[in-house]
């Protein structure tokens, strides 16, 4: 009888992809560090997974686009976007994306909208799913700066966090991906209060591991007090 041919053995697991974006720079800046800090995680790889690392336009619209044609290249398991948020002193965990443009400067294509929907006819607002009180504590825990934010702002930023979590709940593709918005502080060459690029990138590193770290297990958050009383 012919011999066998030899077990190929097992496929290659193909890691689970990480989707993580930033901003380019807008409002006359020549950096943002959002993409400085997304940009040093690329390719990197976290519990096994992939981080793909992108840039969005700092413009209303194109930044959905571009966002909707990575989820659809990618299905990512997790997705975080991430913007700068100049004034701020700690990374953001923001909870809320709400359903309104309402901008106070104009971003990089001139559009300043005023009372426009993000959707029309959606949902008035979403709250991240991302584990945002484990991720509190998990950068706490390691000495960096992090609040949970009420506010991801009415600009691009919360634009993107907006349309991210309205695809999340409605493309069936989707339905198992976990999303949300940090914002980091500005870099020290750009003003106070500010935060170096080397805690940046160190701390949305910590927050996707303990992302992937929770999700899925029971109670999925930590359970801890991060309100605001204004």
């Amino acid at each position: 009888m012919p011999s066998r041919p030899p077990s190929p053995g097992p496929m290659p697991v193909r890691s689970s992809t990480i989707l993580i974006t930033g901003f380019d720079a807008f409002g006359g800046a020549e950096l943002n560090p959002s993409w400085l800090a997304v940009k040093a995680l690329h390719r990197r790889q976290i519990l096994g997974h992939r981080v793909v690392a992108a840039r969005l336009p700092t413009v209303y619209g194109e930044s959905l686009k571009s966002l909707n044609a990575l989820l659809r290249l990618h299905r990512p398991v997790l997705v975080v976007c991430v913007g700068q948020a100049g004034g701020r002193s700690s990374i953001s965990l923001e909870r809320v994306a709400i359903n309104l443009d309402d901008a106070p400067i104009a971003d990089n294509a001139g559009a300043q909208p005023v009372d426009v929907s993000v959707v029309p006819g959606a949902p008035v607002a979403y709250f991240s799913t991302l584990p945002i009180k484990a991720m509190l504590v998990a950068l706490q825990r390691e000495g960096l700066p992090a609040e949970v934010s009420q506010t991801a702002g009415t600009f691009v930023c919360n634009h993107v966090f907006y349309g991210l979590m309205h695809a999340l709940a409605n493309n069936r593709l989707l339905r198992r991906t976990k999303g949300g918005f940090v914002h980091v502080p500005w870099l020290p060459e750009q003003g106070a209060p500010s935060m170096p690029l080397d805690d940046m990138v160190k701390g949305l590193r910590i927050a996707l591991r303990c992302a992937v770290a929770v999700q899925g297990q029971t109670g999925d958050d930590a359970s801890r007090g991060a309100g605001a009383v204004h």
